[in-house]
């Protein structure tokens, strides 16, 4: 798909991976971008950075139906349509399975990873390929692109990851069945499970920690910097023959236990 004056729906675009994103493709390929995120305050400085005539910003809650479908709605009204849909909205959280005195973690800790991270990623996918179906194939063949961010926890998760690690799991089991499904009007799905990444809060770590993150990368020995995240997601999003599949995006890195 040609991404000159399509338009890109970016979850979790106000700062890190989602905002180097959104940056990269309305300057270096002409794109319009929505960026869908809590951040109020990121996100009016995320759309005065690109600049307002190719970018918005809707606060949204994507584990929330409603709050989507109205963002998705205001996105159409604005630009017109959705071409692309990039779900990097998460929620980090890190709990032991078994906490202090080897008491079960709360369930309701588990279910608001899930709610974000997985629920999040079906809740935008799904209101975006509906409007998706509506856009004139290009080529003949697509209507729309949906990159789904997994991690690389999905396989090596580290100790206190077990929830995130499944919805990472999760955002990767989805690919198939909706790729096979979702193309049969001509939306691609696919995913990028990234490594460390130098964003603005990895980057503010003492330089002792952050000397140990670049030790466990393997080649290059350098954490990622967020424009190959960002030109990982324009090679999906370019080459219409890649569907279906998980990119690691990690240096051929895998993270240790703990």
């Amino acid at each position: 798909m040609h991404i000159q004056d399509k338009v890109i729906v970016i979850t979790g675009g106000a700062s890190g991976l989602g905002l180097a994103t959104a940056l990269y493709l309305v300057q270096e390929k002409g794109a319009y971008v929505a960026i869908f995120d809590l951040n109020v305050e990121a996100g009016e400085k995320a759309v005065a950075d690109i600049g307002a005539e190719r970018a918005m910003f809707v606060k949204t809650d994507v584990s929330n139906e409603e709050s989507v479908q109205t963002a998705v709605d205001a996105v159409v009204a604005r630009f017109g349509a959705i071409h692309v849909c990039i779900n990097g909205a998460a929620v980090p959280t890190a709990f032991k399975v078994l906490g202090k005195e080897g008491k079960a973690a709360p369930l309701a800790r588990f279910a608001q990873t899930t709610a974000v991270n997985l629920n999040g990623v079906f809740n935008v996918m799904s209101k975006c390929a509906e409007q998706m179906a509506n856009n004139e194939a290009e080529a003949g063949e697509e209507r729309g692109v949906v990159i789904n961010v997994s991690s690389g926890a999905a396989y090596e998760g580290q100790i206190g990851q077990s929830a995130y690690a499944a919805t990472k799991a999760g955002i990767i089991g989805m690919n198939m069945p909706a790729a096979r499904e979702l193309g049969s009007i001509g939306v691609r799905v696919n995913a990028i499970a990234p490594g460390l990444f130098m964003t603005a809060m990895v980057a503010s770590l003492d330089e002792k920690v952050l000397s140990v993150l670049k030790e466990q990368m393997e080649a290059p020995k350098r954490l990622g910097d967020m424009r190959e995240f960002a030109h990982c997601c324009t090679f999906i999003i370019e080459n219409a023959y890649v569907n279906g599949e998980t990119v690691r995006l990690d240096a051929a890195s895998r993270m240790r236990a703990k």
